[in-house]
């Protein structure tokens, strides 16, 4: 299948690799930036473009990986061409493109993506949508060329997912920067505090979050909260210790309530 890959981004960059890793012919790249289309199309030995108007009209698929806000006027400047259209963002739905072009569908991976970090893409998950069942099954057999786990998940249930990693992912990511900080203010590694992130992240392939909690709102330490709270300067810092400390009061009484 001749694939051309829309955008040269995180994703991008992993899905093109996953692709030609997988024997797949990218034929070209675009961005609106040539120097980043020039060097993704270099490692995928692909033409790099960096306008639409030169898209080569023998693609069979295009694959659309670029910032959510723009996904779906690219696919009303691509559904001249009436071929195989996919995004592969988590939270814009297949209606997006389907509105313009009539086989569309969705390869959303579940997983956070950096282009200097390598990631076995055999091993992350593949959310599949498509307008119809022809459309679906093809999207699978490319899938299950990419990667080892590959679902079905709807628009809706694809919105749901993506917020739930927002939480399982960014928003700890944040927190982990918060700590660097408050360590960096008083001369204190980083380093530290990686074998406690790792372990905390190796309890939950294994059990459920609620299962594992530890720290001192689950215990109902509120002398060591206020310790805690009278540490931080910031108000902002403050508000975010104390709702997170409820949070996990709150979803700890549910827990051991469902026990």
């Amino acid at each position: 299948m001749r694939t051309t890959l829309i955008g040269s981004g995180n994703v991008a960059t992993h899905f093109g690799a996953a692709l030609k890793n997988a024997g797949h012919h990218i034929v070209q790249v675009y961005s609106p930036t040539q120097h980043n289309a020039d060097l993704l199309a270099y490692h995928l030995g692909a033409s790099a473009i960096s306008d639409l108007d030169n898209i080569d009209t023998e693609t069979d698929l295009f694959i659309i990986s670029v910032k959510d806000d723009v996904i779906e006027q690219i696919a009303k400047q691509l559904a001249v061409h009436q071929k195989l259209i996919v995004h592969t963002s988590g939270a814009t739905s297949l209606q997006a493109i389907s509105q313009y072009n009539k086989r569309s569908g969705v390869i959303y991976p579940l997983q956070t993506f950096s282009k200097q970090r390598e990631v076995d893409f055999r091993k992350v998950p593949l959310c599949v949508e498509g307008t119809d069942e022809v459309t679906i099954a093809s999207l699978k057999v490319l899938a299950h060329m990419l990667s080892l786990n590959v679902y079905d998940v709807d628009t809706a249930q694809r919105k749901i997912l993506h917020l739930a990693a927002v939480f399982a992912c960014n928003f700890p990511n944040n927190l982990y920067a918060v700590a660097q900080g408050l360590l960096a203010k008083h001369q204190l590694d980083f380093n530290l505090l990686r074998p406690l992130i790792l372990e905390t992240a190796q309890k939950v392939q294994h059990n459920f979050p609620a299962e594992v909690q530890t720290g001192p709102a689950v215990r109902g330490d509120e002398k060591t909260m206020q310790a805690h709270l009278a540490l931080l300067n910031d108000d902002a810092l403050k508000q975010v210790y104390t709702e997170l400390s409820q949070s996990i009061i709150k979803l700890d009484k549910v827990y051991n309530a469902d026990r």
